[in-house]
C-alpha cells in the first residue's frame, strides 16, 4: 500500500497519534509531497523547536519507504482538473490542499490526512 502524507497526518505522526502509526506502519511506501515538506519547514521556522523538529523529520524522510514527492508538468495538470472541478461545485478547498490532492492523484496512493475538506474532491482516494 502507498500512502501520501498530509501536513496535519504528519504532526499527529509525530504527536503519537495511533491510526496514523498504524496507517504508516502498513505502508510498502510513503510519499511526502513537496507541498507538505514547504508547510512543515514553514511551520518549524515559526517555531519554538526547529532545530528538534527538523532533526526528526530528517530521520524520517531518511527511512528507506519514505521518498519526497515533486511537483511535475503531471501535477500542474492534476491540480488544475481538481480545481476546475471544486470551483464548478462552489466548494474550493484550500490552495497547497489543492497541491496535495493533485499529488495523491499523480502517486496512485491512499491520502492520509485529518482535514475534512480533503472530502469535496471527487475520487480521491483516502486511508
Amino acid at each position: 500500500m502507498k500512502l501520501v502524507l498530509d501536513t496535519s497526518a504528519y504532526s499527529a505522526f509525530m504527536g503519537g497519534d495511533r491510526r496514523v502509526r498504524e496507517a504508516l506502519s502498513e505502508a510498502e511506501k510513503i510519499y511526502v509531497p513537496a507541498i507538505v515538506l514547504g508547510e512543515l519547514l514553514a511551520g518549524f521556522a515559526t517555531g519554538s523547536r526547529r532545530v528538534q523538529n527538523e532533526q526528526e523529520l530528517r530521520e524520517f524522510l531518511a527511512s528507506s519507504r519514505v521518498e519526497v514527492w515533486p511537483v511535475t508538468d503531471e501535477t500542474a495538470r492534476r491540480y488544475a482538473t481538481v480545481y476546475a472541478a471544486l470551483r464548478k461545485k462552489g466548494r474550493p478547498i484550500p490552495t497547497n490542499d489543492l497541491w496535495i490532492a493533485a499529488t495523491v492523484l499523480e502517486a496512485g496512493g491512499l491520502l492520509v490526512s485529518l482535514d475534512a475538506h480533503f472530502s469535496e474532491v471527487e475520487a480521491l482516494p483516502t486511508y
